[in-house]
């Protein structure tokens, strides 16, 4: 009998967690995931929209699982680790995709709470969800962690220049990146950043109009905002087997709006 072609997916055979996988770009890293062969838990805070990648990704033959998750809690990241554990044995790529901001404010407006809030959400749930899979890992020698940053982490934002707490999130979670994918090197574990500019997901398309959208398009060399896609099409990539000694790094996807 002739043995069959190995598949030629690029994470197959690999178990996912996106952390806000059913929304903007981490429902587009869910979905690219599954279609390259790995099998991917969708973990949000919005269980109808995870419920709907989910099906999205079974219907198109993938596999898929949804979990409801607070990131910012270290009981609702291990219920969700041991979830995973449970149906597919092991987690071998994490993408920290949750976070986000409250308002745009400056430093005098801003008050402790809404600090951490959004501190918390955006850096210790990359924190919380690294230090559950990191172990099971570091016993295979093997494994992808890839955060979700922002352009807001490496330079303020000339359209919303006091995003003041989402930007020292976002910075916090590089930082964390390096200081990681230095500890976890020799275990044979990646960790990097992918950082987005503006992209077409349905939440900047709800809050902005055209005009302001082609603005912010002109303000780059390529004239143009990217596509959720593209930011899965990254996160594939250090993911995959190509990238196996990129460590580190943050890879900017904004059509050359951050070029330093």
């Amino acid at each position: 009998m002739q043995a069959s072609a190995p598949s030629m997916r690029r994470v197959a055979g690999r178990t996912a967690i996106v952390t806000a996988g059913g929304q903007g770009i981490g429902a587009a890293i869910s979905r690219t995931l599954a279609r390259e062969g790995a099998r991917v838990a969708v973990a949000d805070r919005n269980q109808p929209e995870a419920t709907r990648v989910v099906a999205e990704i079974t219907a198109a033959g993938g596999t898929a699982m949804m979990i409801a998750i607070d990131a910012t809690k270290a009981d609702s990241v291990a219920q969700m680790t041991q979830a995973v554990l449970a149906q597919w044995g092991q987690v071998d790529i994490l993408v920290n995709g949750a976070g986000g901001f409250t308002r745009i404010a400056p430093i005098a407006d801003i008050s402790e709470e809404e600090w951490d809030h959004v501190i918390n959400l955006n850096l210790k749930s990359a924190f919380l969800c690294a230090r559950a899979v990191v172990p099971g890992m570091i016993a295979r020698r093997s494994g992808r962690i890839i955060n979700i940053t922002s352009g807001a982490g490496i330079s303020p934002n000339p359209f919303a220049p006091t995003y003041l707490a989402y930007a020292a999130g976002k910075a916090g979670m590089i930082g964390f990146a390096k200081a990681l994918a230095s500890e976890l090197g020799p275990h044979n574990i990646t960790v990097n950043c992918v950082a987005p500019g503006t992209a077409r997901t349905p939440r900047v398309l709800k809050v902005r109009d055209a005009e302001s959208l082609a603005k912010i398009a002109a303000q780059n060399p390529m004239r143009s905002l990217i596509e959720p896609q593209d930011c899965a099409d990254t996160v594939l990539f250090l993911a995959s087997d190509e990238a196996r000694f990129i460590t580190g790094e943050t890879i900017k996807v904004n059509a050359g709006n951050l070029i330093m």
